[in-house]
C-alpha cells in the first residue's frame, strides 16, 4: 500500500533533495505547498537536531494526520566552539538571506587558520500510531575563504567537502545526494521504508 508522506519543510531546496533521493519507492510524497490547507511552521527553539526534527515531524502530523519527514540540520565551526549550530539559519539573524549569512561567517573566520567543520542532519519520520524515529548524516570538511559554487542552498558555497577539494554547492545534485550529511540521513530513511541504496 503505497505511504502518503509530508515532507515537513517550507525549504524548497530541502523538498526537491527529499523527491530525489526518496524517488522509486512506494510513496505519494506531498510538500506543504501541495496541501489545501497549510499548517503553521513548528517553533525550532528546542536545543538539538534531534528534538527539533522530531518536534518539526511531530506538530506536522498532529496538524495534518500525515505521516511526515522532517529534519534539522546544522553548520558546526570547530573555530567557533561548534557554532552556528543548530541555529545555523537563524545565527546572524531571522531574517537574513544565505549570501549575507555566508559573508558574516567568513567575516568571523577572517584570519583564522583553524577552518575545520562539519554539517550535521538529523531526520525524523513520524507515522500515525507508529511513533517517531530519526536518521542522522555528518561530513566533515572546512570552510573556504571565499564562496564558490551556485548549486544548493544556505552555507553549502563556503563548506570544503574533506578530501575533496570543493564545496558543497559545486557538486551535481546526484553526487550530492550521495555524499551530503542530509543524503547520508535520507538513505538510512529510504533503507527503513524498504528502499534499496540509490
Amino acid at each position: 500500500m503505497t505511504l502518503r508522506l509530508l515532507l515537513g519543510t517550507a525549504n524548497a531546496g530541502k523538498v526537491a533533495e527529499l523527491r530525489r533521493i526518496l524517488a522509486g519507492l512506494d510513496l505519494d510524497l506531498v510538500s506543504l505547498d501541495d496541501l489545501s490547507e497549510r499548517p503553521p511552521d513548528p517553533v525550532e527553539d528546542a536545543p538539538t537536531y534531534r528534538e527539533t526534527a522530531i518536534h518539526k515531524a511531530e506538530t506536522y502530523l498532529l496538524a495534518t494526520g500525515i505521516a511526515t519527514v522532517a529534519d534539522d540540520s546544522g553548520l558546526e565551526v570547530d573555530a567557533l566552539g561548534g557554532a552556528p549550530g543548530v541555529r545555523s539559519r537563524r545565527y546572524f539573524g531571522d531574517d537574513v538571506p544565505a549570501e549575507r549569512r555566508n559573508a558574516m561567517l567568513l567575516g568571523l573566520l577572517d584570519g583564522v587558520e583553524d577552518r575545520g567543520a562539519r554539517f550535521v542532519c538529523v531526520v525524523a519520520l513520524a507515522i500515525p500510531d507508529g511513533g517517531t524515529e530519526t536518521f542522522d548524516g555528518e561530513v566533515r570538511g572546512e570552510i573556504a575563504l571565499a564562496p564558490s559554487g551556485s548549486n544548493g542552498f544556505g552555507y553549502d558555497p563556503v563548506f570544503v567537502i574533506a578530501g575533496d577539494g570543493r564545496t558543497m554547492a559545486e557538486l551535481p545534485d546526484d553526487e550530492k545526494d550521495r555524499i551530503s550529511h542530509r543524503g547520508l540521513a535520507v538513505a538510512r530513511l529510504r533503507a527503513r521504508l524498504g528502499g534499496e541504496p540509490r
